[in-house]
């Protein structure tokens, strides 16, 4: 909960009086035993009276020994198991968190390990921020979190209730602490989720999936293309560019011989700059190497001299990309393969 939303659930207490006891919760993991300073003792025990702190339980970690990518396993209250990654980033101490929001995924994306087990359910809030919070307990000392992307296992958008309600608690000073321009939604694509994202939150970065931008193959790719066509995708992307002020990023993994053709590239291009004209913002295009998603692996990673080649047409149409680093692959932490199996 936010300070705000305390408030309004348990009578009597003081918005000073919430934020104190949401900042012990978030730093502690629990209530304290006893009223803390400046919380009266009345309004202490109306919360413990009304209100729990549920956790997820650690199931395991993976430490990757290529890189510093640390794959969580937490089991939930109900012996669902989702997953997790800390990422680092470039200065010392700081991490990015991939969060899920979902047990499973429904969409069935075909490079995805996480689309092969199907929908189970929704992560409540609070699932979705004790990834973060456990997460940053762990850390070495001096580390910070100092972002959240939901790209972990589900689609947000299909639980967007919940994942607005967390994006609350994580950007909540009181919480989590996180810069909401520090967080990042991806998407394979929901045009009212994208909507309601843009008008709520609209600080909150945006990703989307591609698969491919020729119809035929993005259909193959992404059954979601069945029912919502990608110039539907794109015109929501574009409102929340104008709501928002922020370029979004266009994630594109690259199968061999599949989606990373010259057709595709300069597809890719013509729909970029496309895009930039009409909303003023140019995407920022991310290209993911492909990682393997088990052993009867439908796909394979593009080589590097059929990745290079689709970057030069990117760049000779004007349209930079850049290759995303893709950590973790040896533990199955790495772009497409979360998929619950709490191993490593």
């Amino acid at each position: 909960m936010t300070p705000e939303a305390l408030v309004a659930q348990v009578d009597g207490i003081t918005l000073p009086e919430a934020r104190k006891l949401v900042s012990y919760v978030h730093r502690r993991g629990s209530l304290p035993p006893h009223a803390p300073a400046s919380v009266r003792r009345a309004s202490f025990e109306a919360v413990r009276l009304r209100g729990h702190v549920p956790k997820l339980e650690i199931r395991t970690r993976a430490r990757s020994s290529i890189d510093p990518f640390v794959k969580y396993a937490f089991t939930c209250p109900d012996g669902a198991v989702i997953e997790s990654v800390r990422i680092p980033l470039e200065v010392e101490g700081r991490f990015t968190v991939c969060v899920s929001s979902q047990v499973g995924c429904a969409l069935a994306c075909a490079f995805c390990a996480t689309g092969r087990l199907g929908l189970r359910r929704n992560l409540e809030a609070w699932e979705i921020v004790e990834q973060v919070r456990a997460i940053r307990a762990e850390l070495p000392e001096g580390g910070r979190i100092r972002g959240v992307v939901f790209q972990g296992m589900g689609e947000p958008l299909a639980n967007l209730e919940q994942v607005i309600t967390a994006i609350r608690v994580l950007s909540e000073p009181s919480a989590q602490a996180i810069d909401m321009r520090a967080i990042t939604v991806c998407t394979s694509g929901l045009p009212t989720g994208i909507k309601r994202l843009a008008n709520e939150l609209p600080a909150v970065r945006l990703g989307i999936s591609l698969g491919s931008l020729l119809p035929s193959k993005r259909k193959s790719l992404m059954p979601i293309d069945k029912a919502h066509a990608l110039d539907d995708v794109l015109e929501a992307v574009g409102e929340h560019v104008r709501k928002s002020r922020n370029a979004p990023m266009w994630a594109y993994t690259l199968l061999e011989g599949v989606n990373d053709t010259q057709e595709d590239a300069e597809a890719l291009a013509r729909r970029a700059i496309e895009f930039t004209e009409r909303y003023g913002k140019r995407p920022r295009i991310s290209l993911i190497p492909y990682n393997s998603i088990g052993d009867d692996d439908p796909f394979s990673r593009s080589s590097d001299a059929r990745e290079a080649t689709f970057r030069d047409v990117l760049s000779a149409a004007g349209v930079p990309a850049i290759k995303r680093y893709s950590g973790g692959g040896d533990v199955a932490a790495a772009c497409g393969q979360l998929a619950a199996t709490g191993g490593g």
